[in-house]
């Protein structure tokens, strides 16, 4: 058995890298696969990948196994890309993340692994998978605060075949810890954080170069006139920051976004008073049962509906093919659509939609 290729999906960070050096350590024949996703220079004039490749050129010579590149820049704009920015324009709030790992990582990566001869392909993800015949699972990770199903919650059985994830059991301290005892200059390496083709800039101004502002107002639920936003693809649900709103005299409590109507271009916010965002159920389309769906129609379970979320119990009613009504047992704040419902049972994720409205 271990005298297999398996094709590992590096990125220049810790995790990848101990994943690689996890599978070599059990005999594995380990091939390291650095993908481009996104071309962007800095202001100097270098190519924003440059130093995650040297810190996976420096890993791949510590582990004495070979490397590759690809450039899936193309099919990212594509597949991703313009989707992200359809579904901001339309006043929805998308997550590109879980896309790339359908539409590239899943995709054109394993197609490419394949071609490099891979019999299995590995990430870094921190979650578990069970391959019981035909039927493949996707398991939670021991690590519960890093676990990263809710990002593979689109994932089809076949994308799932023939997959690995070394870090299934361990958690972020013990990965970092690994590295280091190894030698491994991504130890210490900060994780990214955010959408990866944005990173540590200002939100807000990279999108304003792909959808012009539009200036509108912003509104009270009661109607009243508070101020002036710069275009309500800009906000998200729930949001305090950036309002530029100050506080009524005599009154405690900050602004936030309550609602968008992209059609009148007004945004809507609320002062102090949260009660607004918060809903008792919503429906989710687009829905992949993994690994397949439920016989019951109906059923309870518990659901995330943002990543940095605890589960929560629900009640689910299919509602068509891949359509859902998800009722909630507590109500839930800021439910937004355009984010994911992702549903799980005690130890593995059951999958997940779109949501396309509340309650």
């Amino acid at each position: 058995m271990r005298n297999q290729t398996v094709v590992v999906g590096m990125s220049g960070g810790v995790d990848s890298s101990v994943a690689a050096l996890l599978l070599k350590e059990q005999g594995y024949r380990v091939v390291g696969l650095f993908m481009q996703n996104w071309e962007e220079k800095d202001p100097n004039g270098a190519c924003t990948a440059d130093e995650d490749f040297n810190d996976v050129v420096r890993v791949c010579g510590l582990l004495d196994i070979p490397y590759y590149t690809v450039n899936f820049a193309a099919e990212y704009q594509e597949r991703v890309f313009k989707y992200f920015l359809n579904e901001y324009a339309a006043g929805r709030t998308p997550n590109p993340d879980v896309l790339c790992n359908r539409e590239i990582k899943f995709g054109p990566f394993k197609k490419y692994a394949k071609e490099l001869g891979a019999d299995l392909i590995a990430t870094g993800h921190y979650c578990g998978v069970s391959h019981e015949g035909n039927i493949h699972r996707l398991l939670k990770a021991r690590d519960q605060n890093k676990d990263q199903t809710y990002f593979l919650n689109q994932l089809t059985q076949e994308q799932l075949e023939g997959v690995l994830f070394p870090l299934a059991n361990f958690n972020k301290s013990e990965v970092r810890a690994l590295a280091e005892k190894h030698g491994l200059n991504t130890a210490r390496k900060k994780d990214s954080t955010g959408i990866c083709f944005i990173g540590e800039r200002n939100f807000k101004k990279f999108l304003q170069e792909y959808l012009p502002a539009k200036r509108g107002k912003i509104l009270t639920l009661d109607g009243e006139e508070v101020g002036y936003h710069e275009g309500v693809m800009y906000y998200t649900l729930g949001q305090r920051r950036g309002l530029d709103l100050g506080g009524r005299q005599g009154e405690d409590g900050r602004w936030f976004v309550v609602k968008k109507d992209v059609e009148k271009n007004i945004l809507y916010v609320s002062h102090g008073d949260e009660s607004p965002l918060f809903s008792n159920g919503c429906t989710v389309e687009g829905f992949n049962f993994i690994p397949c769906p439920p016989d019951k129609e109906e059923f309870k379970c518990t659901a995330k509906f943002r990543y940095r979320q605890g589960e929560q119990n629900v009640t689910v009613k299919q509602t068509g093919k891949d359509t859902l009504e998800i009722k909630f047992d507590e109500p839930q704040r800021a439910v937004t659509e355009g984010q994911y419902a992702v549903l799980y049972d005690d130890t593995q994720c059951l999958g997940g939609g779109v949501i396309t409205g509340t309650k």
